[in-house]
Parts: C-alpha cells; structure tokens; sequence
C-alpha cells in the first residue's frame, strides 16, 4: 500500500505539471481533480482536504486583494502618478520613476492591480514621445515583481509560503514568517534590478508596434465639446504649455471664442475662461477628460460631475429611436435617462456647431457620463442599443482617503510589530471602509477571486500528501544526493534552480506547492536552519522573469507589448541569474 501511495503521488505531480503547462484544464480544475484523486485512495482524509480552506493566509491574501481593488477604484493611485510622471520626457527618467514608484507601491499592494492602472500611463506617455512601450512594458511588469518579494504581503506567493510554514510540522522552530524577513534580499534586488534595467532596457528589450496602438488606428473618432471652467489651471497659458498639442488619441481642432471660431489652432494660442475647445478622439481619452482634476467642464453634463459615482458608456442609435432627428438638447437625456451626451461619432463626418443643437441620427455612436439611475432608467428603451462602458468614475472625499490609506499603512505597520495580526488589522479596515461608504458589500463579494483560494488551499493539502507518503523525503534525498558533494550552499542554489525553472513553466503557486515540503525536508534531513529554505522557494517562485506565462503581470503586458516569447527570455534569463546569486549569497551569509 504504502508503494502505491508513492507511485500515486508521483503520478499526480507529473499529472499537475503537464495539465498546468499545457493548459488542458484551469489550475484551480487540476488541483482540484488531483486532491480529490488523492482523497478516493484514502492517502488524503477529508480534514486534511479542507483544512487549508481554514488557513489564515488564505483569508489575508483575499482580504489584501479587496483592499488593492478598493483603492485602484477610487483612482488616488493615478492622481499620484499623474503628479510624478506629468514632466518626465525621456526614456531613462520614466524608467527610473516607474521602478521605485511600483517597486515601492508592490511591497505592499497586489501587483496586478497596480499593473492594470499603471499601463495606459505607458502607453500614453511611449506615444507622445515617440517611444515603442514594449521598452517599458516588461520592465514595469519586472518592478512589481522586484518590489513584491520585498515584503510578506508584496506577492500572494511569498503568503503562500507563509501558510505552508503554519501549517508544516516538518520543522516545528519555525513557526511563521515576519513581514520583513525577505528584505534582506528583495530590497537589494529591487536596486540590483533598477540598474540592470536602466543600463540594459534599451539595447536588449525590442521596439514593436504595440497591440493597443494597432487597435486604436481602426477605432471610431468622437467630437467632444469642453469649456475652460472658472479658475482653470489652464487660464493664461498656451496651447503647449497647458499640455494639450500632443495628447494621445486627442486632437484640438477648434476653439470657439465668444462666438468666433479659431480653427486653425496655434500652439502659442493663449486660453481664457469660458474659451469652449473641439477635439476629436478615441473613447478612453475622452473618457480621461471627465477627471475632476483636468480644468474643463462639460456643457451638458450639468450637476452630473457632482456626483460621487458617475461611468463613460458607449451606446448607439436606434433605426426606429424616438431620439431620431432630435437635437442633443431635446433629447433631454439628464431628465430621461439620469445622463448626458459628451461626445457624438457619426461614420467619420466631421459634426459643426455646438453639441447641444447636433440633430442625432440612427446609427450615431454617443458616449453619455451616466448617473446611479442610468441602468434603471434605460433597461426597457428601444431608443439606443449599449455597445461597452468605457470608465467607471468615482470621486472620494480626502478624510475617505487618508483613512484608507493611512488604515492600510496602519495595518501594516501594527502587524509587523506584532501588536496585531495581519489577519484582524485587514478585517477592522475593510470593517471600516464599508462603514464609511468607500465600498458595498456587493463590490466585495464581486472581487473574490475564488479560483486563487482553491488553489492555494489544495496546494496545502498536496504538500500534506507529499509528506505523509515520503514521496518529499525521497525527492529531498536525491538533491541532497546531487549537490552535497558541491556543499551545502550548493544544495539551496539546486532548490532555487529547479523552483524557478518549474514557476517559469508551469503557476509559481503550483511550483511553490510540489518544492516547499521538499525544501524544507532537505533542511532538516541536512540538520541546517529551515527560515532560508523556506524563503529560497518563496524568492524562486515569485520573482520569474524567463517566461511570459510565469507570472502574472509577465502575461498582462505580454500581449499589448506585441512580444514573443523569447523576449522575455532574452531580457529575462541574466535577471534571474543574478537574482539566484543575491538570494542565495544573501541567506546563506545570514542563516546558513
């Protein structure tokens, strides 16, 4: 029986790793068939199965999620990097910003996030200085991985370990990992990576076409009407100065001044109040105007821009609407539909005089700013069809925000002294931002990512099985076998080689999941100091760069990038080899 039992849980690792790289089925379906799989042969007991559903970590990592998601739609990370990287105008300069700004906000919010807001900004800024972002879309997506491994909550990984050390009793001294315990090597690493980047970026990473600006040639153009409101930023200032000449997917085509129409605009043309501009457009940049913080008004928005939750939808016209032959004041849109017109596209004709007094007509593509009652109001109209919401914008009063993100700092810094869980501060913050109004309950539930907790919590359970048989022991056995001869520093390095090359293959949780228990093992069958092992699967798993399909944010830019697959090896292979170096240099001199 207990040579079966080997034989299975070889098998179901084998299994794993094939489906995972192979994508046959999803990794939250694979763990699951593999566990159940083990619990039909009796190696698994149903507590054993479950027991990792109870994990602490499990729970930390959904609530850091939540907390991650709450923040990236309040739009206070962008306002930020509106502020740092608004007069950066050359390559290494945006890198350099990028780098520590994401590195710094990874060690402690979820990357992918962070990668998803982070990304237009790249691409708006690659077009307006002529430069291809797939130069910064793989660094940006390395700089969350090098910020992430800095700290215990930068990286659902380095959590996952985390849980598996609480509940392994392979080495029963090591309890629990502390938020600073892969400082020592990540903040090096961040610095380290900050410069291969900056002296390597531009020779090795490639300079493609982007997928995102392939797209948006063939996308409709809109005429959107802004006026310069009362105390504008923009009052007094030129064209160029106020930022509006070059913008990304925006052109300034007329400028209507007390009833005179300038429409060859001059750069040096100086703005005043009241001045009402014309441009023409894609979706997501006009959509970028409606920001409280950009100087212009809407006229037909109305009291709509006071409302703390407003969206950018796309709709079109109706052949049998009411609308038809309407102008855009008679539609009556505010008074409808709790919405208003903000930009009219018409089969490329170019629309003259003022939004207000366009007639629409069937087939007129619109993007409305749309209030809570939208949805509500429109669900039974046969006037217009819905094409996408194109933004979702949320205004947020400054005590929301300083109790937000002052909560999380708080959070974290009560946990690392130890005079609170993780665990119990995470739960009193999202406590209080449902109490505050910051989110609903709804939002939350919709933001649980179910997948990543059955992966987790099953990967807990295949480690169990992996030690119960001695299929851990075994494997440990063979590496101690292979590298020992080499010394102990060898035998870390081999753990770190062989996790990093699995999680550039196949999910670094899956790798995390088959290397941990055999890491530890090798540890205590050596009689040396568990804390590195486990650390040295953490570090190996999360920060892969080799592959696109490693990690996360590798896959996000992989395709908006335009990039192969070797890319990443090219740019990625030395950066893993270096930090194998680091890491291992540093946790030996430190623990071994």
């Amino acid at each position: 029986m207990q040579v079966f039992s080997e034989v299975l849980v070889y098998l179901i690792i084998v299994f794993i790793l094939i489906s995972l790289y192979w994508e046959i089925i999803g990794p939250a379906f694979t763990f699951i068939i593999a566990v159940v799989v083990l619990g039909f042969f009796k190696i698994l007991t149903p507590s054993e199965i479950l027991s990792g559903f109870a994990n602490e970590q499990i729970i930390v990592i959904i609530m850091l999620l939540l907390v991650g998601d709450i923040i990236r739609k309040t739009y206070v990370v962008e306002i930020i990097f509106d502020r740092i990287f608004n007069k950066t105008n050359n390559y290494k300069g945006f890198l350099s910003r990028m780098t520590f700004l994401i590195g710094g906000f990874s060690a402690f919010l979820n990357n992918t996030p962070l990668v998803a807001v982070m990304m237009p900004y790249v691409h708006t800024w690659c077009k307006k200085n002529n430069i291809s972002p797939s130069k910064l879309l793989i660094p940006l997506s390395y700089a969350t991985i090098l910020g992430g491994c800095a700290t215990l909550i930068g990286t659902s990984t380095n959590l996952i370990v985390n849980g598996l050390v609480m509940e392994q009793n392979i080495a029963p001294e090591l309890k629990s990992l502390r938020m600073f315990d892969f400082t020592a090597v990540g903040l090096p690493m961040l610095i380290i990576g900050f410069f291969y980047m900056y002296f390597f970026g531009n020779k090795l990473l490639p300079s493609k076409a982007d997928a995102i600006t392939e797209f948006s040639a063939n996308s409709r153009k809109y005429i959107v009407e802004a006026q310069i409101r009362h105390g504008s930023k923009f009052i007094g200032k030129s064209i160029e100065e106020a930022g509006l000449r070059n913008l990304n997917g925006l052109y300034l085509f007329e400028i209507r001044r007390n009833e005179i129409s300038i429409t060859a605009v001059s750069h040096t043309e100086k703005l005043k109040e009241g001045d009402i501009l014309l441009f023409t457009g894609e979706t997501e940049t006009i959509a970028e105007l409606i920001s409280p913080n950009s100087g212009l008004t809407f006229p037909e928005v109305g009291m709509l821009h006071k409302k703390s939750h407003t969206e950018v939808v796309e709709l079109v016209i109706s052949h049998n609407s009411t609308l038809i032959n309407k102008s855009v004041k008679e539609a009556n849109f505010r008074g409808k539909y709790d919405a208003a017109i903000i930009a009219i596209h018409r089969n490329g004709e170019k629309i003259t005089g003022k939004i207000g007094s366009v007639k629409l007509r069937a087939g007129d593509a619109i993007l409305l700013l749309t209030g809570a009652d939208f949805i509500d109001r429109s669900n039974d109209t046969l006037d217009f069809y819905f094409i996408s919401k194109i933004r979702d914008i949320r205004k947020i009063e400054a005590y929301k925000v300083i109790i937000m993100l002052g909560g999380l700092v708080a959070a974290i810094l009560l946990s690392a002294l130890g005079l609170i869980s993780l665990f119990m501060a995470l739960i009193i913050l999202i406590i209080l931002l449902l109490f505050i109004k910051v989110a609903s309950p709804n939002d939350l539930y919709k933001s649980i990512d179910y997948n990543l907790a059955i992966i987790i919590a099953l990967s807990l359970a295949l480690g169990t099985a992996m030690i119960k048989t001695g299929v851990a022991d075994k494997i440990s056995n063979l590496i101690i076998t292979l590298f020992i001869p080499f010394g102990k520093y060898a035998v870390i390095s081999g753990i770190y080689l062989i996790t990093t090359v699995l999680a550039a293959f196949i999910t670094n949780k899956a790798s995390v999941a088959i290397l941990f228990p055999i890491s530890l093992t090798t540890a205590v069958n050596l009689g040396l100091n568990p804390l590195p092992f486990a650390l040295v699967v953490a570090f190996a798993s999360a920060a892969n760069f080799m592959t696109p399909i490693g990690y996360q944010t590798n896959l996000m830019v992989y395709g908006p990038g335009n990039y192969s697959f070797k890319d990443f090896f090219k740019f990625g292979f030395p950066l893993t080899i270096i930090y194998m170096i680091v890491a291992v240099t540093i946790l030996s001199i430190m623990y071994l």
